[in-house]
């Protein structure tokens, strides 16, 4: 039988493009600011992870500058082996200090976390229990492990209690209860100080996702935990540095059993090569900035307060959103796109978010508040929302 190996790649991709699925990349030229160059063009980012603006601070990039001269471009090797630096250990107790946890462990990326620790923590004979909305990361991480699912309706802890009772009494040998903090698509928060009193029930483990919440939300943006007053007692709060911290690279933090065996077991940790020094100096300085520097999360929030009201004000459909992350809902994905392409004439970049990231009915252009933008800065976006969404029936 004769086969065109590769045909399906060409249709599929026009397939997307047909139902406006389809991504379409643009260029940044330069830092990633308050105001950049993108495609050549001057604009206001809306869409940027860099929260904080922490990506262009002085004291962070200065450091990534310096250990270069005293460390080397790279570290030469995975962690276990002969690619853990000083300045690898120190990032990680200065970050398990700033949550207030025992031990942190640093691995390459946030969704390396996710593959790479959940399929460790629960197998066969145990189950997960996870939020229905839970990121993409979360849900490869599931599916590596040969644990039974359950799921609940997006945070609805009266559905979450029941199924963690119905696991109870199936007498799993471990039940794992994972869930976003900040969820990417809509800004809401999870109710994790009720799911680790649930949890705490019937023996279960807590796994927070706080990706969107580092550097963000409780004091001093210190995340979930603190939002909550329950630092300490999530069992793992998995987080990335390539969000408000400006920088990358995964993080888990918590007990130090849990750094443990999770420097033990983890295979995305044990098997990639480690950050180099300017990436683990960096973030260590972005940890020191966010100790001493509380103006960030203060601007941060400033800033998403104003925005969010004048954008309801307007009439736009923004969900449930608690956080930075206001999405503009449009409703069909060809509809969200041609609302970024004109936001994008007006100078103002901020991307549709489609189907299968949110549901078919609910694309939108999802907006990501950013520390360093000035009210200026904000009037001039919002009128471009206001002026697009009535020339385009939105509201």
């Amino acid at each position: 039988m004769m086969r065109d190996a590769n045909a399906f790649m060409k249709d599929e991709y026009n397939e997307l493009v047909k139902n406006g699925f389809d991504w379409k990349i643009r260029i940044l030229q330069g830092p990633s600011a308050p105001v950049c160059n993108v495609d050549g063009k001057e604009v206001i980012m809306l869409c940027s992870n860099n929260y904080l603006n922490l990506s262009n601070h002085p004291r962070i990039i200065n450091a990534a500058k310096e250990i270069l001269d005293t460390h080397g471009a790279g570290s030469g090797s995975v962690r276990a082996i002969a690619g853990t630096m000083d300045i690898h250990i120190q990032a990680e107790k200065e970050l398990a200090k700033f949550k207030g946890t025992e031990s942190a462990l640093i691995y390459q990326t946030g969704f390396a976390v996710n593959a790479g620790l959940i399929p460790q923590l629960v197998g066969k004979g145990d189950v997960i229990i996870s939020d229905e909305l839970n990121h993409g990361s979360i849900i490869d991480g599931v599916r590596l492990t040969k644990a039974d699912r359950m799921v609940f309706a997006h945070n609805d802890m009266g559905e979450c209690e029941k199924v963690l009772h119905e696991a109870d009494k199936k007498g799993y040998r471990r039940i794992l209860v994972i869930t976003d903090a900040v969820f990417s698509m809509d800004g809401d928060i999870a109710q994790m100080d009720k799911i680790v009193k649930l949890a705490a029930e019937v023996g279960a483990m807590t796994y927070v996702d706080d990706a969107h919440g580092e550097g963000v939300i409780g004091p001093g943006g210190r995340g979930i935990g603190a939002h909550y007053g329950i630092e300490g007692k999530i069992d793992v709060e998995m987080g990335t540095f390539s969000k408000a911290y400006g920088v990358v690279g995964g993080l888990a933090a918590g007990s130090q059993d849990l750094y443990n065996f999770a420097l033990n077991k983890s295979r995305t940790w044990l098997l990639s090569g480690s950050h180099p020094p300017q990436v683990a100096a960096a973030q260590l300085e972005a940890i020191r900035v966010l100790e001493e520097e509380p103006q960030h999360v203060k601007n941060l929030w400033d800033n998403t307060n104003y925005f969010k009201k004048e954008l309801v004000g307007m009439g736009f459909d923004c969900g449930h959103s608690e956080s930075p992350i206001t999405p503009v809902i449009c409703g069909e994905s060809h509809l969200a796109k041609k609302l970024s392409d004109r936001m994008y004439e007006e100078g103002i970049f901020a991307l549709p978010i489609v189907f299968p990231m949110v549901a078919r009915d609910k694309a939108r252009i999802r907006t990501m508040m950013n520390a360093g933008l000035t009210r200026e800065h904000l009037d001039k976006a919002l009128a471009a929302f206001e002026k697009l969404g009535k020339e385009l029936k939105i509201i």
